[in-house]
This record gives structure tokens, C-alpha cells and sequence, in this order.
């Protein structure tokens, strides 16, 4: 039986528990799949986030290697110097621009850092949420443009400003967004040849920072017998309807399978407000004190006095003030190592606000990555070992909170995703907990008979 076709359905923060243990019998593609090939934990990235996970997960590269960090990255060492993570600071080849190359089309849907399409494909392409709306040019060919309003109306890239939505209207844009993007997948696969088709789904992503609390009783937000408690359960069984719909369309006998997620989901306990911190500990300052919750800036630091800052997000990112590297440096070069390893040991020293281990990792970007390109954190840093969140602002009333400085959030990200890899020539379902993010390229690769790149970081799975 030989492999023609690869499908890749990648849900973004899809979360293994729920998959494999709380819904299992409720969401039957799902299981059908996994009862032919491997499916387990997926371990991510670090940091395991959308930007740059999905990148690393189709390059097999590392964020050190893309010189990529989050959603927002610094491009010198000046203090203001950030820009956005686009399709253009990702110089390495992904997947389909490695079987382009070879001559093998792709359809690649909604897949992160995708947006400017610069370097098109052959086969088609529809960029990501980080494209502003539908009047740019977001396709390729550009003709899909003008076909995708004909088949589907407006398309939907993402939730806009999702964190301060009323639930029922977060709800209603989630199953519009997502069956909109099944509907175009199924038109796609139709209409474009393929050896690799790849689609993400932003809906898991969203639905679990909006409800968790709803279904989670460890959650210090959750009431009993809510009107949401089983929104996440529903969404997981309409998306494994969805899936169904879309294999359907498929030779299954000849086309191998994923459902992947880019890192997993988990109840947030709370935050840690970093820049506080630092402040508190004497390694930031401010020109003027500040007594209210208000957004970092830069220009309220004293860089004649400051060592560190932080960044807010799902982890922390600390900055160092080094001397002939940032413009006000103050930390020596030659005692960068010591500080380096002195703010380590005060971090993951950290306890929770009530005494106990708070279990921190923090982490150098030289001793976690293969390279380190671009304008790297000093220090990556996990509260709680991502149990908690970074707050990035200053002025608030402590160190703990329970509240996030960007908007209502109830999850923070989870190390492992999961993964399903299915097609009958692969034998009995086996779980298989071993495999990382930087697996899936390769064994795709492997599945189309296709040479793998000496440089890629992953292994072939099969």
C-alpha cells in the first residue's frame, strides 16, 4: 500500500488530555485515526507557543535557528526596536518550499507566519491570522482571492480582539471561523493538485483562553453548573465532526495523516509580575515611582540604574542591560555570565505567594537552542513552569495576580501538544510519548519517499 499524500490538520493548542483521556469516546475520527499508526504527546518548542512553534514544527529548526522568539521580536539592540513575527524574518525552507522545490505541489491553509506569501508555492496557498483583513493580497495563486468569496464569503482569519468579547459572541465567531475553514479546505483539495496539504485552526486555540475556567473546577474563577462549563467539550466534538467531513474527501488508502498541535493548554494559576519584581529586587528602575497597574514603557526606565527588564506573555523574557551591546549599558561584559546565572537562581528560587515551590524554569538561550540568531532574550523564563503567566506591566498592587495585564485569559500553554499520525500501512495504534515537534517534517518527508535534509533537527518517525 504506498503513500501518495500527506494531510496535515494542525489545531492549535490542541490539548493531548482532552484528546486522549476526557473525550476520547466522544470524538470518533479522532479515535479511528489513532487505532492505525502513532499518536502521544508532541513535545514542543521552547517556548512552546504559536509564534514561532508552528515555523519550528515545518522547518525542523529550532527559534534560535529562525531567530525567532514570539509574537513580537527585538531587531537591534536598541530599547524600542521590536517588530512583528511575519512570513519574512523566516529565512529557513519550510516543507513546501522544500517539496516546491522538488516538484511536489502543496495546498498550505491558514498556517502561522505565512502572511506576506513571498516566495509562492507550487500548489496554493491561503496566509494566516497575522494578515490585516480579506482586501490584501492573502493567496496564492492571487486568483483564490476572488474564488474563496465565491465559495465561502469573507473569510475569517482569526477572532479580532477575541479577550474582550462577550462569551456568546467569542462562541459564534469560533464555529463560523472554523467551519468556514473546513468548508475551504474541502474546495481546496478538490480544486489543487497535492502531494501536502496542511491547514491550521486558530478555534482551539481561542476557545481554551476563553473557557477553561467554565470547564475546569481547579480553576479559582470556576462556578459549578455554569452556562459554559461544556463549551470546550462541544467545540472538541463539532471539530472531530469537521475532521470526519474533511477525510471523507480524501483516499485514506493513499494519504497519510496527521492531527497535530503546535504545544498544549492548561488551567492558569495566576501571574507573575515581572517587571515588579525586578524592581522590587533592585535590578530594574524607574524614573518616577509608579502606584496604579500601567503598561511598561520604556521610556519610564532610569537605564543609568537598570540591569534587567522583563517582557509579559505566556513566559517571560528577561533583557539584560549589558554594556557595548544595548545603548546605556551598565552590566559588564565580563560580568555577564554571573549575573546571567545570579538572576537563574533568584527566579527559579521563587516561591508562591504562599510559601510553597512555585517550580520556575528558566533557561539561556546558548545551552537550549542549536544557534542563536537574531536578538535573543537573555533568559527564557517559565513561571511556575508555565503554570503562571508573565505580566509585563508595572504599578501593580504585588508580585502574584490573578489576572492577566492584556485581557481575560484562563489557560496558559502547556510544553506538550499532541499528535496523531495514521494510515493503515503504518500497523496497529500504538501510543508513542517520545516524539517532538520537530519530528513531523521529516517523517512527512519520509511518507512521500522523499530525500530529508541533513540539517533538520527531527527524526522520522517511521
Amino acid at each position: 500500500m504506498s503513500i501518495d499524500k500527506v494531510a496535515i490538520i494542525g489545531l492549535d493548542c490542541g490539548e493531548p488530555t482532552l484528546v486522549f483521556d476526557r473525550w476520547r469516546d466522544q470524538l470518533p475520527n479522532m479515535f479511528r485515526l489513532m487505532r492505525c499508526g502513532k499518536w502521544g504527546r508532541l513535545r514542543s518548542c521552547l517556548p512552546p507557543i504559536t509564534v514561532p512553534a508552528w515555523s519550528c514544527m515545518a522547518c525542523s529548526k529550532d527559534p534560535g535557528q529562525l531567530g525567532v522568539y514570539g509574537f513580537r521580536n527585538r531587531k537591534d539592540h536598541s530599547y524600542e526596536g521590536l517588530e512583528l513575527a511575519t512570513s519574512l524574518q523566516v529565512k529557513e525552507p519550510r516543507i513546501w518550499d522544500i517539496l516546491s522545490d522538488r516538484g511536489r505541489p502543496s495546498i498550505v491553509l491558514s498556517v502561522p507566519q505565512t502572511y506576506p506569501i513571498t516566495r509562492p508555492i507550487a500548489g496554493a496557498q491561503v496566509a494566516c491570522w497575522l494578515t490585516p483583513d480579506t482586501t490584501c493580497d492573502y493567496t496564492w495563486p492571487k486568483d483564490l482571492k476572488s474564488k474563496i468569496r465565491q465559495w465561502i464569503g469573507d473569510y475569517i482569519f482569526d477572532l479580532r480582539n477575541f479577550r474582550n468579547l462577550a462569551k456568546d459572541a467569542i462562541l459564534r465567531q469560533i464555529y463560523e471561523m472554523t467551519d468556514k475553514r473546513f468548508e475551504l479546505s474541502k474546495r481546496l483539495i478538490r480544486e489543487y493538485p497535492w502531494s501536502l496539504f496542511w491547514m491550521v485552526e486558530m478555534g482551539t486555540d481561542r476557545i481554551h483562553h476563553t473557557f477553561w475556567a467554565d470547564m475546569d473546577p481547579k480553576h479559582y474563577r470556576h462556578e459549578p453548573g455554569n452556562k459554559y462549563a461544556g463549551a470546550i467539550r462541544d467545540y472538541y466534538i463539532y471539530l472531530d465532526a469537521k475532521i470526519g467531513d474533511l477525510l471523507a474527501q480524501m483516499d485514506l488508502d493513499r494519504t497519510a495523516i496527521w492531527v497535530v498541535s503546535d504545544h498544549g493548554a492548561q488551567c492558569m494559576e495566576g501571574g507573575i509580575c515581572f517587571n515588579d519584581w525586578l524592581i522590587r529586587e533592585g535590578y530594574l528602575v524607574l524614573k518616577q515611582p509608579v502606584t496604579k497597574p500601567t503598561r511598561f514603557s520604556f521610556d519610564m526606565v532610569d537605564w543609568t540604574k537598570t540591569r534587567a527588564w522583563g517582557e509579559g506573555g505566556y513566559y517571560g523574557r528577561c533583557f539584560i542591560n549589558v554594556q557595548g551591546r544595548e545603548p546605556h549599558g551598565l552590566v559588564p561584559q565580563a560580568q555577564y555570565d554571573a549575573f546571567c546565572k545570579e538572576l537563574i537562581a533568584r527566579l527559579e528560587s521563587m516561591p508562591k505567594e504562599d510559601g510553597q515551590p512555585l517550580n520556575t524554569k528558566v533557561y539561556r538561550p546558548k545551552d537550549i537552542y542549536a544557534q542563536v540568531n537574531g536578538i535573543a532574550p537573555d533568559l527564557v523564563v517559565l513561571f511556575g513552569n508555565l503554570t503562571h503567566r508573565s505580566v509585563g506591566s508595572v504599578g501593580n498592587p504585588g508580585i502574584y495576580t490573578l489576572e492577566n495585564d492584556t485581557g481575560p485569559d484562563d489557560a496558559n500553554h502547556a510544553q506538550d501538544g499532541m499528535y496523531i499520525l495514521s494510515h493503515p500501512s503504518l500497523g496497529a495504534g500504538k501510543c508513542d510519548d517520545s516524539a517532538t515537534l520537530y519530528d513531523v517534517a521529516p517523517t512527512t518527508l519520509k511518507l512521500l519517499g522523499q530525500p530529508v535534509p541533513a540539517d533538520m533537527n527531527g527524526k522520522a518517525l517511521v
